[in-house]
């Protein structure tokens, strides 16, 4: 049993929670993941770190409210415990100085950029960060993204706050404009998929941390396979960073939508059960 330390609200339906893993914190690395059980019955859920202290033994994941086991998530109060905790999970990125680097993320792909950033920027390299939401109310660790960036542009959808447009629209200007060694990316799959051919235009390499559908995280199922160029990837252990010029996104978003049917009924079922039991203490 893992210990919950805290779980925090950051934005509407998102949270991040910090769960008490001493050798899980002390071995993982920038770009790794996780695997999180709630409980017996309850399915396993591939999340990314957003952060990692050995020293306290605990990690750090945001994660946002969208099907049944990460609502559940959301009621665990600190002193209560999810079941299992797999990792470290996945290739790391490799450390070292390669000049003039951006982070893009948007919405819950902010999270995982930044323990990516901090230790790259620990290597000397310039870290120029691009984070956008759809509005400010959505926007999450502008602080600690500023904390570990010689630049942050943020951007929202409707403009409530920094500059007005996507992510993408500021990656594009940027390149219009300077020169960059690397793009990393965390976010929906269409803003993946567009900052991917924006990087491509400009031949400037970018790297996609992607999250298909997973089951055991450990090669063997098949069930996360992805098309990157001409060959099939398992994003569990080949990734979950991938060079986003070659990723077949098209293919990601339609196999994304594989079980939404079934998502949808167990989150019925999981909101039936919680509103009789907020009716049920409401009698009482």
């Amino acid at each position: 049993m893992y210990k919950v330390i805290s779980n925090q609200i950051l934005a509407p339906d998102i949270k991040r929670i910090v769960i008490k893993a001493p050798v899980v914190a002390k071995k993982i690395q920038p770009g790794q993941f996780l695997v999180l059980r709630i409980t017996e019955n309850g399915e396993r859920i591939p999340l990314t770190q957003a952060d990692a202290s050995p020293e306290k033994g605990e990690v750090t994941i945001v994660y946002q409210e969208v099907g049944k086991s990460t609502k559940l998530l959301g009621t665990l109060k600190p002193g209560d415990s999810v079941l299992d905790l797999l990792g470290p999970l996945g290739v790391p990125i490799e450390l070292k100085k390669y000049g003039t680097i951006v982070l893009l993320g948007g919405g819950v792909g902010i999270p995982p950029l930044y323990p990516k950033g901090k230790a790259l920027r620990e290597h000397g390299n310039y870290i120029i960060s691009i984070i956008g939401a759809r509005n400010k109310a959505l926007l999450v660790m502008e602080d600690e993204m500023k904390s570990i960036s010689s630049e942050l542009i943020v951007t929202t959808d409707d403009g409530s706050k920094g500059r007005k447009g996507f992510v993408t629209d500021a990656l594009r200007e940027l390149l219009e404009k300077r020169k960059v060694d690397w793009i990393i990316t965390v976010g929906p799959l269409i803003m993946m998929k567009n900052a991917a051919l924006v990087a491509k235009e400009f031949g400037v390499k970018i790297e996609v941390s992607l999250n298909p559908l997973m089951l055991d995280a450990t090669g063997m199922c098949g069930v996360c396979r992805c098309t990157v160029g001409d060959e099939v990837k398992f994003a569990c252990v080949h990734g979950p960073m991938f060079d986003g010029r070659k990723v077949n996104f098209d293919e990601l978003m339609r196999r994304s939508r594989t079980f939404i049917d079934e998502e949808k009924a167990s989150m019925d079922i999981f909101n039936k059960s919680a509103n009789q039991t907020i009716l049920g203490k409401e009698k009482r």
